[in-house]
């Protein structure tokens, strides 16, 4: 049952973030919630996340702004590192903050899921934002925004909407909006999967490489037929359905249902 939803979700959000520009770790990292503790499933999706980049980026290479690259890539490498060491820390501090029971089931509210999933909503809730057309962002603001995009994607693996909001204003191209932001993705997952084995050394990578293996096939597939619908769909309508879904997962992780 693991690996038909953790894979199906894998599949699913990968096409969507194939126009999106976000997606798979917000919505893949709830799925590994369901069966592994939080630290473990942030990091299986990291893996899953750099290895379906790495596919994406072999497909849309030649569109990468690398201007833009290298200005998010400056500050997003530090800042990752920092937000997957604080990941880490408070994982082995995960106390119980409340429990309450509804019919006879007791839910449990953790300091981890409490502050991940309101990082999820508060990315939800910029999602949900109206966009009106701006000027292009000035070259700080490049700086700022891979800051903020390196930090909470390795603290909780969600930098996408964050990275996207910034992306748009950059005066990018629709093919060079979607190829920059997936190397950046693929630069702040090698900073924060470094910090996440240092310190799950005890976790065998072996115990779980089926899962993984199997998570990522799907998110290639997924990719390869997002690269082909591209032309055929629409960008905004896709951004609100996984926005809802982004919302409904992040309030269920709040209140300790899942």
């Amino acid at each position: 049952m693991d690996f038909l939803i953790v894979g199906g979700v894998a599949f699913l959000t990968s096409i969507l973030t194939f126009f999106s520009g976000f997606g798979v770790g917000t919505i893949l990292t709830p799925a590994f919630v369901l069966f592994f503790p939080i630290d473990i499933a942030v990091a299986m999706t990291a893996i899953v996340h750099f290895l379906n980049n790495l596919f994406k980026m072999g497909l849309t290479f030649k569109d990468i702004n690398k201007n833009v690259l290298i200005k998010f890539g400056i500050t997003a490498i530090p800042l990752a590192f920092l937000g997957a060491w604080l990941l880490m820390n408070f994982s082995n501090n995960n106390r119980i903050l409340y429990e309450f029971i509804i019919a006879d089931k007791i839910f449990t509210i953790k300091l981890v899921e409490l502050i991940i999933g309101t990082m999820m909503l508060i990315f939800a809730i910029f999602e949900l934002l109206p966009t009106p057309n701006k000027k292009v962002l000035k070259n700080n603001m490049l700086y700022i925004g891979g800051a903020v995009s390196g930090f909470f994607g390795g603290l909780s693996g969600h930098q996408g909407a964050l990275r996207t909001i910034f992306l748009l204003r950059s005066g990018l191209t629709k093919e060079s909006f979607i190829a920059t932001g997936i190397a950046i993705a693929c630069i702040v997952d090698v900073s924060r999967i470094s910090i996440y084995f240092t310190k799950l050394e005890s976790i065998s990578l072996s115990e779980n490489i089926g899962i993984i293996t199997t998570t990522t096939l799907c998110a290639f597939v997924g990719a390869f037929i997002g690269k082909k619908l591209l032309k055929k769909v629409t960008i905004t309508f896709i951004q609100y359905v996984v926005t809802i879904l982004i919302i409904i997962i992040s309030v269920l992780l709040i209140v300790g249902v899942i």
